[in-house]
This record gives C-alpha cells, structure tokens and sequence, in this order.
C-alpha cells in the first residue's frame, strides 16, 4: 500500500514552514497552536519528546480551529497508534522501518512523512510508495547540494527538510525545486514557549508564512 501521498501534501504545501516543536504544558500548547494559525502557519509538528506531548497534541486537535497538528519523533508502531488515537493528521518520523512502515499502512487516514538522508533511503522509501519525505538532518547531511544533487535522479520524491533550518535560510532551501516546505523550531522555540511569548511567536509565524513557495 502506497503513502497517501494527496492528503500529507495538501499538509506540505498549507504554508511554507511546518513549525517543528517541544511542548509539554497542553494549555500552553493550546496558546501556543493559536498564535501560529493567527500567523499563518498551519502545520504543527509537536515531538514526542515530552511526557505530555500526546496531551498537547490532543488539547489542539480538540480547540484549535485550522490547525494541522501532527506528532514527530515517532519511532514505533505502539507511537503510531497512540499519536492518532491523541488526534494527529499526520506523523513524522526521523528514518523509516518496516514497523513504521505497516503501522502507516494500517492508519492510511494519518499519513507517515518519513526521514531519508541519503540516496539508497530515498530509493527505498520510492520502491514501496513513499514519494513525499523529510530530508533529516537538512543541514548536516549535506543541506541544498545535496537535495540538489538528489532532484534530478529522484524526480518523484519532493522533501520538507528539517534540522538546522532557520529563518536566514529557510528561502534557500525552498527554492529548490524538490522543496514542497521546510520544518523548524525558530518559530516557537522552548524559550518562547516557557515564556508564554505569543506575540514573538505569532511575528515569527507571520515571517515564515511569508517567505518564497
């Protein structure tokens, strides 16, 4: 069964980033997710990288009007099932598994975004129907030559990159033609989250729904 490639590009191409977050407080996520939408940005990617990043993910799935929430940082079948349970639309994996893989296959509704770095990972993920990727870790895995040098042979695979993006080159990775958007975390980092700054972020979000598609 291939990747349900129309619904998690409809998600790719909402806005030109998908902020990349660490959150553990559900209301301050809830906050957090509303400042966003107010700045453009849609797609919100919360990592499973806190006990509470499930609540989080279920508190904005449940009071945020327009969000696209998703869970990153999902490395198992049992993450899987539970990030769709908490209401995600989509998942995010650094790499991919044969475990992920049929637990994609299995929730076809909540799309799996997985990671590749490397041309061997790209051809495997083609090979069974994944054309829709993360480029994981952008920067250090070789940044824009490098998906540079992946488009030509690799027409169908289209990537959000992520890791080491930041608004000073964010433009140069969407300019390239196997960008459909990037991912990053500048938008709402940990600090600005804690600091409850919902003014920055929704400024942030408003710069980064306004950069080149």
């Amino acid at each position: 069964m291939a990747q349900n490639t129309e619904r998690l590009e409809a998600i790719m191409t909402a806005a030109p980033v998908i902020a990349v977050l660490i959150v553990n407080d559900p209301h301050k996520a809830v906050a957090m997710a509303q400042a966003l939408i107010r700045g453009g940005i849609p797609g919100i990617e919360i990592t499973l990288r806190t006990p509470n990043a499930l609540d989080c993910i279920k508190a904005i799935s449940d009071s945020v009007e327009g969000a696209l929430v998703g869970a990153g940082t999902v490395l198992t079948h049992h993450q899987y099932e539970a990030a769709v349970k908490a209401g995600s639309t989509f998942v995010v994996s650094p790499g991919a598994t044969d475990n992920l893989i049929a637990a994609a296959e299995e929730f076809t509704q909540v799309p799996l975004l997985p990671g590749a770095s490397s041309p061997s990972e790209v051809m495997k993920l083609l090979e069974i129907g994944y054309e829709r990727l993360k480029f994981f870790p952008a920067v250090p895995a070789g940044g824009t030559p490098m998906l540079k040098s992946l488009s030509s042979p690799f027409a169908a695979a289209k990537f959000c990159p992520t890791g080491g993006i930041h608004i000073g080159n964010a433009n140069d990775f969407l300019a390239l033609p196997n960008v459909l958007c990037v991912g990053g975390s500048w938008i709402a980092d940990a600090r600005a989250i804690e600091t409850e700054d919902w003014v920055g972020i929704e400024q942030r979000a408003r710069e980064a729904a306004a950069l080149i598609v």
